[in-house]
């Protein structure tokens, strides 16, 4: 009986033991929370630093007008080989077409090698006759006429291509076949266009915009070219042309943009591209984006003035990025706060919180 007294009584401490402990760790956090009265917030100081406003537009990469080829020949014919396909990205002097000269343009250049010899000769007999003031020198002057007329008839055909019993297109410069015209086997007539061809510097950038952005918009702007798919670099361009008609079937103002010669390596000719165009600069102090708040009054930030929190009005400049641009009363020194901000009210105390030693 008394085994079980004690271990009643025993029980009965430990329990007080136990809600004695309880009741001091709660006062002491009701005292720990009276005791700051704060709210623990981040914060950093704004750095002035240049902005840039911009406006966004979309297109693809095409070849430069000014730049880009349309091959032809002054002579009609038929295609004997086809060593290249649109699209294709092909080097200096690579052969693109061979082409059958048109028998046409083969019987002119006959004609124009039997006249040459024909007035080869008559100027040598007139020569001769000088010589034996049987002829005029007024005679050798009108066969040396009729010699060099034929002599330049015969380089007219073999330019056109009769000359020749096959004819090498080549390509001219390092590039893209943009476009191929014909088949093997295709008879085709003179200056029909063979192919289309763009140098491999000569790509620009074509692109739309909203009509109502246009009016900010001037050639010689900065322009940031990427493309749409992949991780694809990042390249500088130069804004070249504003248009000032609406495109009847995108409805957005036109635009071009030069881009850097070596563009080839990272973007091919047709290839969708988004761009970035710098319209303006400014100064700005720069803030991480979550210490800048808005209200009906606009927008705000919070400075720690005297271990409170001191509403501060800003102008919102730029609102694009991770770090935004905003104008306002600050300077270099202001602690502006970042995290906890959406807590407070303007006068609450607050309390840094201190970085951990380094």
């Amino acid at each position: 009986m008394n085994r079980f007294l004690l271990m009643r009584v025993t029980l009965v401490a430990l329990l007080t033991v136990l809600v004695g402990c309880a009741g001091g760790g709660a006062a002491d956090d009701d005292d720990a929370s009276d005791v700051s009265g704060q709210v623990l917030v981040t914060t950093t100081a704004p750095v002035s630093q240049i902005f840039h406003d911009t406006i966004q537009a979309w297109g693809s990469a095409v070849g430069d007008p000014h730049r880009a080829t349309v091959i032809s020949l002054g002579h009609g014919g038929q295609v004997t080989g086809a060593d290249s396909a649109a699209g294709q990205t092909v080097r200096r002097g690579q052969p693109l077409l061979r082409i059958a000269p048109d028998p046409a343009a083969r019987n002119a250049y006959r004609q124009a090698q039997s006249a040459l010899e024909l007035a080869t000769g008559e100027w040598k007999r007139t020569q001769q006759m000088v010589a034996q003031h049987l002829a005029t020198q007024s005679q050798l002057a009108v066969a040396r006429k009729a010699l060099d007329d034929a002599q330049a008839g015969l380089d007219a055909q073999r330019a056109l291509g009769g000359g020749s019993a096959e004819e090498v297109i080549s390509a001219p410069a390092d590039g893209v076949v943009t476009a191929l015209n014909v088949n093997l086997g295709d008879r085709f007539q003179t200056d029909a266009p063979l192919l289309s061809f763009t140098p491999s510097h000569g790509l620009i950038a074509r692109l739309g915009v909203q009509p109502e952005d246009g009016l900010r918009l001037k050639p010689g702007m900065a322009v940031q070219i990427q493309g749409v798919y992949g991780a694809s670099e990042v390249m500088n361009g130069q804004l070249i042309m504003v248009g000032r008609a609406i495109d009847a079937q995108t409805h957005l103002l036109p635009l071009q943009v030069e881009l850097p010669s070596s563009v080839g390596a990272n973007v091919i000719a047709g290839a969708a591209v988004r761009a970035v165009i710098e319209t303006a600069s400014y100064t700005a102090w720069g803030l991480p984006r979550d210490a800048v708040l808005h209200d009906d009054k606009g927008d705000y930030v919070f400075a720690v003035d005297h271990d409170h929190a001191k509403r501060i009005d800003v102008t919102l400049k730029h609102p694009e990025g991770d770090i935004v641009g905003v104008q306002g009363a600050l300077d270099d020194k202001t602690r502006i706060i970042v995290l906890g901000s959406y807590e407070l009210n303007d006068g609450d105390a607050v309390r840094e919180q201190q970085e951990p030693a380094k």
